[in-house]
């Protein structure tokens, strides 16, 4: 059919989309021709079918350049005023997909398609395309309301859906997740909106607990006052609320102390693994044990 139509066009006749011309018709047509006159048609048709495909490649790269120089504007002026990198992250993707949708359009009534149909048809399907890709719709609605409600934003460690990470960047239908180990996990944003969310960046201070066990013929007391002077040395333990050092619980093979202070969160891990290490040295040297679960077996002849 292209060809088709292509053919009436060098020669002459304008192409009708909506009608099919007889076979009969144009060979009747042709036959009228000489062959240097359909030769000279065809040639002028190729030609200005190449200049079509000439002038749609221009305005794609011409186009692409403009995108990306308009992303770019619209990048410094959030940027100087501050916005979010969450909300920039979103509002580039936004801004990119639907001006590559304007660009398609625009180049395909180059080649003489009646734009205005194809952008009826396009809603229509749309429709079809928009019930069959629900999902994503309730992902673009899901990162919608994380920006509105902000539970997280660029920069934070959260836990969701069974993965924890950085958050890298909040994109239309997925956040993306950067992890300890340098792994990059996609979460759909419908899931995060409407399930629970632990973001560990949120508040400025959070609590360290530890449960350290010694044995039952050791001085609880003693075993305070190693911990009390561990945590008065180091100086990322803070006194506001103060450190709470008690007896837990007598467990099966030890006497379990537990241990809560408050850091900030960027300094949370670092107290944590800081501690057991200066716990284990000092206890060594104060000859306080470190019990481990052990089993005693009598043998009766």
């Amino acid at each position: 059919m292209k060809l088709l139509n292509l053919i009436l066009d060098v020669t002459g006749t304008p192409a009708d989309t909506t009608q099919v011309v007889p076979v009969e018709a144009l060979v009747e047509k042709l036959s009228g021709m000489s062959g240097a006159e359909i030769i000279s048609s065809l040639t002028s048709g190729l030609l200005s079918f190449g200049l079509k495909c000439v002038g749609a490649l221009v305005i794609f790269f011409v186009g692409r350049w403009l995108m990306k120089r308009f992303t770019g504007f619209v990048s410094k002026v959030l940027n100087k005023r501050h916005v979010e990198p969450s909300i920039q992250s979103f509002l580039r993707s936004l801004i990119n997909i639907t001006l590559m949708i304007t660009l398609i359009i625009l180049i395909i009534g180059i080649f003489g398609v009646n734009t205005s149909s194809f952008v009826a048809l396009f809603a229509s399907a749309g429709v079809a395309v928009g019930m069959a890709l629900s999902g994503s719709l309730q992902n673009f609605a899901g990162g919608v309301m994380i920006l509105l409600f902000r539970p997280y934003k660029v920069g934070d460690y959260i836990e969701a859906q069974g993965q924890s990470g950085t958050v890298k960047e909040i994109q239309i239908f997925n956040t993306v997740l950067s992890t300890v180990d340098n792994r990059i996990i996609f979460i759909p944003n419908g899931n995060l909106s409407n399930n629970i969310i632990t973001n560990y960046s949120h508040e400025d201070l959070r609590r360290v607990d530890w449960t350290f066990g010694i044995g039952y013929g050791d001085s609880y007391e003693d075993a305070k006052a190693v911990l009390a002077d561990l945590l008065a040395i180091d100086k990322r333990v803070l006194r506001t609320p103060e450190p709470f050092i008690a007896l837990n619980s007598l467990g099966e093979s030890s006497v379990n102390i537990v241990v809560r202070v408050w850091v900030k969160s960027a300094d949370y891990w670092d107290v944590y693994f800081d501690l057991n290490r200066d716990v284990y040295k000092t206890f060594a040297e104060k000859g306080i044990s470190i019990p481990y679960p052990q089993m005693d077996v009598h043998i009766k002849q």
